[in-house]
């Protein structure tokens, strides 16, 4: 018996058994952390986040540093579908009406942030220092960093509030963006720095050609997988293949793109900018079944972002460079948006808002950040490693706040609603006709046809004295009834009436009335109490029309912000 327990042991993968359960502790504790700070009206990434620094590196280490490294394939995955779906915001009308106003913000917010951070970082730089090169070679590289903006922890911001409007538009179009500014404002100051410090000695052209071509190649990956990927979806109505095909694709592209070493969001966002514009119908379809699929793999990707964020390595000099870069990169970005939007005549929203918008920041920054310690060891890369790692544990905590305050400033939160969304949140008594034309059992043909020339309705609930169901007529029984003329006089409501299949309360969802619709193929539903006595009544044909002029009048508002 004991050998055959030891054998069974020894089968027994204990890291596996691990990377399970740490990633079960993480749904978990990463879903209720962010349903606690929902109920203290904080964004639930920022809970997201908190568990993972409480389980992580700066935490309990119950996830470890290796354990981060095991499972980064899924936090590219995770990111890949991030990017996949801000490029789905990329609709060719929104760029063509807005994509001068996007460049305009961009550029400003992005080289405000790089010139105020880099003057700031070398100026305290040189008296903290006494070294005036080090200094400005820190101060240019932060500078360049400070430029990017992290999409994840925004965009979850936007997805939970179902924001729409001006403001969400505008950050939407910023993020997808901000990558390709990033690297070509980290490729000149790579070659200042690098001039400075005497640390790099490649050619001046070459640094400024590498980001060129990483940006280059991204777009192309993301065109040519685009255009395959649109010839699979267009043959496939299934929605199993569908989701199937869309999730390989983005696996596929980020996958790619690493390997080459280019720019995955940018590669993975043009591959959902090509699906939006080459089959915008269907694209509709393809987004919404990965915004189902995508909620648990956000909820572990956060969470796994604060487990590896690691804040004891800081000194007071680092911890003084570090509020500097938070103060310049916060002013930089903020004056930057607002002449941004002045320049661009945007709407007054977004010149208000957009600044709190642009705070987040984490994966291309410590990819960057990772980059320069790579090519300036020694105390400029450990020095920027420390002060991003820092930064970017205040930004992804704080930023969600502000993109929630802002868009909520802006009155763009719920106005993103879709019509499953609608029926989830509105009962039968906010639509239902209180007032339903009803017909007595013992109403003669005459009567009844008053009624039905009184009204539009095509189902009519029949009552008993004590107005209780008893039944329903529907206007294609009375055709049948009017071709027998020797009866019409004799016909009362009691002898057309069927019965009524199932009814509803005044409380019930609209999402469950869909539900018993469909489930007894019926056109209609009496609302009734407890003891059965009539309160209104809904016709799909009428649901229908309520739930798309509400989905219209949404829209409509959104636009109008």
């Amino acid at each position: 018996m004991t050998e055959q327990v030891s054998y069974i042991l020894s089968k027994i993968s204990i890291p596996h058994l691990n990377i399970l359960f740490l990633l079960g502790l993480s749904l978990f504790g990463g879903t209720i952390g962010g349903r606690i700070l929902q109920k203290l009206r904080i964004p639930q990434v920022v809970g997201y986040m908190a568990v993972g620094i409480l389980i992580g590196e700066s935490g309990f280490k119950i996830v470890n540093h290796d354990v981060v490294s095991t499972l980064q394939p899924f936090s590219y995955f995770a990111l890949g579908l991030i990017g996949f779906m801000i490029g789905g915001e990329l609709k060719k009308d929104i760029l063509v009406k807005y994509g001068k106003q996007f460049i305009y913000i961009l550029l400003f917010e992005g080289v405000g942030a790089f010139i105020v951070v880099s003057m700031l970082i070398g100026i305290v730089g040189t008296f903290l220092f006494k070294d005036w090169k080090l200094a400005w070679s820190l101060g240019l590289l932060l500078g360049a960093i400070s430029s990017a903006t992290a999409p994840a922890a925004t965009t979850e911001v936007l997805r939970e509030y179902k924001t729409r409007g001006p403001v969400t538009r505008t950050v939407l179009g910023i993020v997808a963006m901000d990558d390709a500014l990033a690297l070509l404002l980290f490729a000149i100051a790579f070659s200042i720095a690098g001039s400075l410090s005497g640390n790099i000695h490649e050619s001046a052209l070459r640094t400024f050609i590498h980001p060129l071509y990483e940006i280059g190649v991204s777009i192309t990956i993301g065109i040519v997988s685009g255009v395959i990927l649109n010839q699979f979806l267009k043959r496939y109505s299934e929605k199993e293949r569908i989701l199937v095909f869309s999730i390989g694709a983005v696996l596929l592209v980020s996958g790619f793109a690493l390997a080459i070493s280019v720019d995955m969001l940018l590669a993975v966002m043009t591959l959902g900018a090509i699906i939006t514009n080459f089959i915008p119908k269907k694209s509709k379809e393809i987004f919404k079944l990965l915004a189902d699929f995508t909620p648990p793999i956000y909820v572990l990707f956060f969470v796994l972002v604060g487990a590896k964020l690691n804040i004891s390595y800081l000194s007071l000099p680092i911890i003084l460079l570090a509020i500097v870069y938070l103060i310049g990169r916060s002013a930089g970005k903020m004056v930057g948006a607002v002449w941004g939007a002045k320049i661009s005549k945007a709407p007054k929203t977004i010149e208000k808002y957009l600044p709190l918008c642009l705070f987040s920041q984490a994966g291309v920054a410590i990819g960057l950040s990772i980059l320069a310690s790579n090519n300036f060891p020694g105390e400029i890369g450990n020095t920027i490693v420390i002060i991003i790692t820092a930064t970017v544990l205040i930004l992804e905590l704080t930023g969600p706040y502000f993109v929630k305050l802002a868009v909520t400033k802006a009155g763009e939160v719920g106005l993103n609603i879709t019509e499953e969304d609608y029926l989830q949140k509105t009962r039968v008594k906010d639509i239902m006709d209180k007032n339903p034309p009803l017909i007595k059992e013992n109403a003669s043909l005459d009567e009844i046809l008053r009624i039905f020339s009184q009204t539009t309705n095509f189902y009519y609930p029949v009552i008993t004295e004590e107005k209780k169901l008893s039944g329903i007529i529907s206007v294609d029984s009375i055709k049948n009834i009017l071709a027998e003329k020797e009866l019409v006089g004799l016909v009362l409501a009691s002898d057309l009436k069927e019965p009524a299949l199932a009814t509803i309360f005044d409380n019930t969802m609209l999402s469950d009335v869909q539900k018993i619709l469909d489930k007894h193929h019926l056109e209609y539903l009496p609302i009734v109490t407890e003891e059965k006595e009539v309160t209104g009544f809904i016709e799909r044909r009428a649901l229908d029309i309520i739930v798309s002029t509400k989905i219209i009048e949404l829209q409509k508002q959104a636009e109008a912000t």
